[in-house]
Order: structure tokens, then sequence, then C-alpha cells
């Protein structure tokens, strides 16, 4: 098959007309709205001393054949029983990613298969997953080394101690939607942000962090919004409700400085404030590719990341089994156009209070009533995910325990 001119991935891009054109291309696809995905991520401990250091070389071997290029360059990266794939981040956590399901009932059974493997392999090398979005034992500490690692963290480095927290200490739960119909885009666009900060609150678990407390409800999203608001920070704002999806994101990324360049040598360090729209206007010796620009997509760490679908990232990894919640929650949100309008009115007052939910969770009294609300909505439109029978019960007595806690928070 021969490639046109516009998706080839070396075509150099002139102006940021061609950029925006290709970031329309790719980030949002459009169509019906039907598969769900999930990213899970855990910190991995060693099972009998938690506060332990685990090092890359343990981590290969209980891998074996699904451990990623990263810690083992000879190594096939053979997939999980359901095509999921298993990646190793900075500080060692690991990652599964999912194949995206036309049901979240077969997307919930292929991941419990899939985490039930992992578990297999780590326990038979006497390691264990954590339970939290962040490490409650061990401070931050390098575990796998890359040149995309080591420019992350020399740039993150100039911005304080955030960076390193959130590549070796943080573990997160990402729930991927489709971007939806044009006609609805915009909508599922602003509510997948404005349902965040209250989700965040209602699920934070990351509270402890290198043996003590935090003083935050999810010292995790603490570290991401401490990083570089220019990467981080959220690219649709209530201030600016209507504004178009592919404008808002292709401001934001173009905006945002390089976080690595990409070369033939070790060291893919940027050249500090440069943007993606400096380099296009000739800042670097050499112009920028739609490869580059698609690799520049992927440094950039937003709560709501728009990669062809809507990669929601703003949840804390769950104890147990615990992560199948959040996921039925947020997809019964999205079940149909009335529920998505619903949740994105009734959370739309609260939709900036990132750093609240962030810092105090449910004991924010806004926060804590909007997600009791969000909750009887999911409620509500649970029996259109057509959960087998078992799940559609445990879920919505769990759903009911958590609406019932949010509102004793505030009597």
């Amino acid at each position: 098959m021969v490639m046109s001119p516009e998706l080839d991935r070396t075509t150099v891009l002139r102006d940021e007309a061609g950029a925006a054109r290709h970031i329309g291309r790719i980030c949002f696809k459009t169509g019906p709205p039907t598969l769900t995905g999930v990213e899970l991520e855990w910190t991995v401990h060693d099972a009998g001393d938690p506060t332990r250091p685990v090092d890359r070389e343990r981590l290969r071997r209980a891998l074996g054949r699904h451990s990623p290029v990263t810690i083992d360059p000879t190594s096939p990266a053979q997939g999980l029983r359901h095509g999921g794939a298993v990646t190793v981040e900075p500080g060692g956590q690991v990652e599964i990613s999912t194949a995206p399901q036309p049901s979240v009932g077969a997307l919930i059974l292929a991941t419990e298969a899939e985490i039930a493997q992992l578990t297999e392999l780590l326990e038979a090398a006497g390691l264990a997953l954590g339970r939290s979005g962040i490490d409650p034992w061990r401070a931050p500490r390098p575990v796998v080394e890359t040149p995309r690692y080591q420019a992350m963290r020399r740039v993150f480095d100039r911005h304080g101690p955030a960076g390193r927290i959130m590549m070796d200490s943080t573990a997160g739960l990402q729930v991927c939607l489709d971007a939806g119909e044009p006609p609805r885009q915009a909508e599922r666009w602003a509510a997948a942000h404005a349902v965040g900060p209250p989700l965040l609150a209602a699920f934070a678990t990351a509270g402890r962090h290198a043996g003590r407390r935090t003083g935050w409800a999810s010292a995790r999203m603490a570290a991401w919004l401490a990083i570089d608001p220019a990467r981080t920070r959220p690219a649709w704002s209530p201030d600016r409700p209507d504004r178009e999806p592919v404008t808002a994101w292709t401001a934001y990324a173009l905006a945002a400085p390089l976080l690595c360049v990409r070369n033939d040598g070790p060291d893919w360090t940027p050249p500090p404030g440069v943007t993606f729209a400096d380099w296009l206007a000739g800042a670097l010796p050499r112009p920028p590719t739609t490869d580059d620009l698609e690799y520049h997509l992927s440094t950039l760490f937003p709560p709501v990341r728009p990669r062809g679908y809507l990669e929601l990232r703003y949840l804390d990894a769950q104890p147990g089994r615990d992560w199948t919640l959040p996921l039925v929650v947020l997809a019964a949100l999205f079940a149909d156009p009335a529920t998505t309008a619903a949740a994105l009115a009734v959370a739309a007052p609260v939709a900036d209070r990132w750093t609240v939910a962030a810092r105090h969770g449910l004991a924010d009294r806004p926060l804590a009533t909007t997600a009791s609300t969000l909750f009887d909505l999911a409620l509500a439109a649970l029996p259109r995910l057509d959960l087998p029978p078992g799940t559609h019960h445990e879920t919505s007595r769990e759903i009911r325990r958590r609406r019932a806690a949010a509102e004793r928070r505030h009597r």
C-alpha cells in the first residue's frame, strides 16, 4: 500500500497550519462510540518487604518473554492472554494496556485474565502489585534508564522534585473512550474533563508516600499538577467551555515546551523553553516531521489526552479488583448522549477544582455532592452497559455504597 504524503510520518512540517491538520487527523477520530479500553499501572514490591527496592533485572526475570524492550532489548515483548501489552515505567511500575473491547463486560473479563497472568508471573519471583496511586513505602528511585526518561528527568528537575515523584513513584488507572461522532464530540470532550475532579476525589487512593502521610488525598495527582502546567494542565476549561476540541488541543500542543528531541546520541534533552511552535519557526537545526509531532504529543500529560480516542488519565490506581468500579462509572456516564449531557451539567460547576480534589478528596462538599449525583446518573445508565448479572449486581451495590459514603461526609 502506498501512503499518501499527508499520512507519511516523515513528512516535514513547515508551519502551524500543517501541524494543526495532522493533529486533527490523528487525535480525534470520529465515529459511533463503541469501544472501551483500560490501562492499569501498579507499583511493584517485594512480597516480604515492600520497602525493599526492586531492580530492573528482577523485573526482567519475572516478566520473561513479556518483558518490554526497555528492560530487555532481546525480548519478544509477547502480549498477555488477550493481547494486552506489558510496559515498565521509569520507577519500575508495571502497566498493562489492554486491547479495547466492544462491551465493558468483555473488557473486564479480558483484563481480569491478564491481571491474573501478570500476578502469577510476579508472585513466582516473590513480587506483588501495589494497591494505591503512589508508592506508600519508598522514595523515588529510577529503575529504567532510556534516553527519553533521562531527558524527562533533566527537564522536570528544572521545576523541582515533582517530576521524579511522578516518574518513579506513581501509578494510575486510565480509561479510554471513543471520541464520538462530530455532533457530540465537543460535549464528550467537555464532559470527560468536567467529571474529572469529582471522580478523582471519589477514587483517591494516594495519601501516603515514602513512609509518611502527605496531606493530600491524591499525592499522585499533586505530583502531576506540580510538574509543568504547560504540559499537565487540562486542555479544556470551564472558562472557555465552547472551544472546539481540535482547536483547543492544537493550541495546547504547539505551545507546550519540548520534553525530548530524539537523535542518534544518548542525550535527548531539548533547549530550555523551546516549544513545538518555536521548532516550526526554525528554533532547532532541522525542521520537525509529522513523526516528531506525534512523539511530542506523547510527552503531553493533561488529565484528558486525545489519541484518536479520549484517554482519561486522572484516576489513581485502585486496590485489588476495585479498578472495575471507576471504569464502569465512566462507561455508564458516557453510555448515551442524554446521560453524558446530564453529567456535564452536573459537574461543570466543579470542573476547575483539580487541586482541591487532589488535596481534600471528598472532604470538599461541592465535590462530594457532585460525585454523589454522578453516581446516581451512573446507576440509572448501568443497564445500558449489558454487564453480566453478577458484575452488574456487584457494581451496583458498590456504587450505592460509595454514594452513601460521599453523602455521609457532609451530613
